[in-house]
């Protein structure tokens, strides 16, 4: 399988948004699709991973054996991958693709690993980089334990790999061109859609 033709996504230049759980992403990129729902597309990514209850293949993911995957990292098909546990992720290039060929801009939610292989892909048209960080790492543990929702271990992890993601935008590495500090949700969203909407790098 040759690599896609990446003449679209050069033409609509993808972004990628990161940034530690807890920061309001998903939140904010809801509120920006629902407001420009024709100007925007995410990326699916593939996944070794066998579909959960209510997922669909080529909705939440595409759903593929190993060595599907495998073959598609040997033929240079994705943007940044990686594995977790068993399972192996990854953004293809065909996925942007599909999205630039429709005139729309692939907004890419990836992790910090992520966003080193994209932002040192050999061929792939250079995307703009928006990191979204809480006002402090005191914040963030606040707002991870008042959903809830994970486990003291889970919440752990998730403020080590915060740091992580946090000590790697404030280093002289990161390719981030915005960095927008969400204190105030309606402030943050303000400034993360002039970046992106703006195309303003």
């Amino acid at each position: 399988m040759a690599p896609t033709d990446t003449s679209a996504i050069e033409r609509t230049r993808a972004i990628v948004i990161s940034g530690p759980s807890g920061t309001g992403k998903s939140t904010i990129l809801k509120r920006l699709f629902d407001e420009y729902p024709d100007k925007f597309g995410f990326s699916i990514s593939h996944t070794t991973r066998g579909p959960r209850a209510g997922e669909q293949d080529g909705r939440e993911y595409y759903f593929v054996k190993k060595e599907e995957f495998l073959d598609l990292v040997d033929n240079k098909g994705f943007i940044e991958h990686a594995q977790f546990g068993d399972n192996h992720y990854g953004t293809s290039i065909k996925a942007v693709n599909d999205i630039a060929q429709k005139g729309r801009i692939c907004i890419l939610d990836i992790e910090m690993e992520g966003v080193k292989q994209v932002a040192n892909h050999p061929t792939f048209p250079r995307p703009r980089f928006l990191f979204l960080s809480p006002p402090s790492m005191d914040v963030l543990e606040q707002r991870l334990r008042s959903r809830a929702t994970d486990k003291e271990e889970a919440i752990l992890k998730r403020l080590k790999q915060a740091k992580n993601e946090m000590d790697f935008a404030n280093s002289g590495e990161a390719p981030h061109d915005k960095v927008v500090v969400n204190d105030d949700l309606d402030q943050a969203y303000k400034e993360v859609k002039e970046f992106i909407v703006s195309g303003d790098a």
